[in-house]
């Protein structure tokens, strides 16, 4: 039997129920928490049945039922002890249009009513067409032990979320990505709740967010990259971002291609750094879109270093690398520890006029225990000089972040904070802000 499943509204909407013994009283609450207009017609009452017309919460006539009582009816439960009756009440249901339902006899059903499952307005509804309620029952017993309590209010803030998303976010694919992202989010009563931000984390105006597009796939970016293309005012994107990701970004944003393909340079990369600037110091939000993630080669130090020459401020998201892309394509692990503990990140494009190849790559220890001595000592004992910069990243990312610089000479006397902790090593820290003024300090 092909069924359509539905929810229906019922508030204020005339029902009707014949028959009010024990198995019209199973029927009648249903109705009424669906604020339904419940009629009840029956010559022998059950007392809870009378208790709910005494209090006025159902209308009773206690009578033999007539195919007049229909009039008026949306929907009617033929519920008395006499399958003749109930057939009686279907066929004349059938004769007006009217959805009938009769009790525990599915040729003479229009709808069943299913086992359900709910948290406040969220229903799980469960029907298996008459065949066995005792299994939709147990089902909805296995559905309701695994559902959190809490699911309702959930819903109510959700929605709540979600009408402002579409109050204050331009209709297309980044909306849709975000109300998507928005139901996998918890919600907690906190106004610094990390599942407000979904709603209230638009790009901000004057700010410039250089922003990973991942390897290409738009369900790979993360909810954050996906929340500012959907708000951006400018997005500025590398030519390898491909257009799925690019159709994610609100329609009214003023989108340019500023890549620099090998052999066809049509923009500089101080042009890139004009158009970022003068974008953010009109009021503009903008989005510095790379493929990938932005800071492993995509020239996000000079957009940085120019940033930070121009008071703009600005925010990086990350982005899933290619080379954690085609880890995955392979499906194999690159830190598989039967065979490496080592994952080297090479370019084959070096800066113009600069060095064939890199003398010390940036090293990044993940793991590197409570205290850094052994490491520090493994690293003194490969001939790295005293003064190579250092950082350790307490809970990147996290609201408690914490991070500390330090030289390789200190790195053993270093406090990194909790875990997870990783440790950066090389002279791209050299110029970092907090890094010169730590310098500028000891030298004092």
């Amino acid at each position: 039997m092909s069924l359509f499943p539905a929810f229906i509204k019922l508030a204020r909407r005339r029902c009707l129920v014949v028959g009010a013994g024990r198995v019209a009283l199973e029927k009648i609450p249903p109705l009424l928490a669906a604020e339904a207009d419940v009629r009840v017609i029956a010559p022998r009452v059950h007392q809870e049945i009378n208790a709910l017309a005494n209090e006025g919460r159902i209308a009773l006539a206690e009578r033999a039922w007539s195919a007049s009582d229909l009039d008026g009816i949306f929907l009617v439960i033929a519920a008395t002890d006499d399958p003749a009756v109930n057939a009686e009440v279907y066929e004349a249901a059938v004769e007006r249009n009217i959805l009938c339902n009769s009790v525990d006899d599915p040729p003479h059903c229009d709808f069943y009513f299913g086992s359900v499952v709910a948290r406040g307005d969220l229903q799980i509804a469960i029907s298996t067409a008459g065949e066995s309620p005792a299994l939709a029952q147990r089902l909805r017993k296995e559905i309701d032990a695994q559902l959190p309590s809490d699911l309702g209010p959930w819903l109510a803030e959700t929605g709540r979320l979600r009408r402002e998303v579409l109050a204050n976010v331009a209709p297309g694919e980044g909306r849709k990505l975000l109300l998507h992202q928005l139901a996998q989010r918890e919600v907690c009563g906190s106004p610094t709740c990390e599942a407000r931000s979904i709603a209230f984390g638009r790009a901000v105006k004057g700010r410039v967010y250089l922003v990973g597009a991942g390897p290409g796939d738009p369900d790979l970016l993360t909810a954050r990259a996906a929340r500012l293309l959907a708000t951006a005012d400018v997005v500025l994107n590398d030519d390898l971002v491909p257009d799925p990701v690019l159709k994610l970004a609100s329609p009214e944003a003023r989108a340019q291609n500023v890549g620099k393909r090998c052999g066809n340079k049509r923009i500089t990369q101080e042009d890139i750094n004009e158009l970022m600037i003068a974008n953010a110091r009109a009021g503009r939000s903008v989005v510095r879109l790379k493929s990938g993630d932005p800071l492993v080669f995509g020239r996000a130090a000079e957009e940085i270093d120019a940033l930070r020459e121009a008071g703009v401020e600005f925010e990086v998201v990350p982005g899933i690398t290619a080379a954690f892309a085609a880890a995955a394509a392979l499906g194999l692990s690159l830190t598989d520890r039967r065979a490496s503990s080592l994952v080297q990140i090479s370019s084959g494009h070096h800066a113009t006029g600069g060095p064939a190849a890199v003398a010390e790559p940036t090293r990044i220890v993940y793991m590197p225990g409570k205290e850094f001595s052994a490491l520090a000592a493994e690293w003194r004992a490969q001939g790295l000089p005293g003064d190579l910069p250092c950082a350790a990243i307490s809970r990147a990312a996290q609201p408690d972040q914490q991070i500390t610089f330090t030289t390789l000479d200190e790195l053993d006397s270093v406090s990194p904070g909790p875990a997870p902790v990783l440790v950066v090593a090389g002279w791209v820290l050299q110029n970092h802000p907090s890094a010169v003024a730590r310098s500028v300090l000891q030298m004092r």
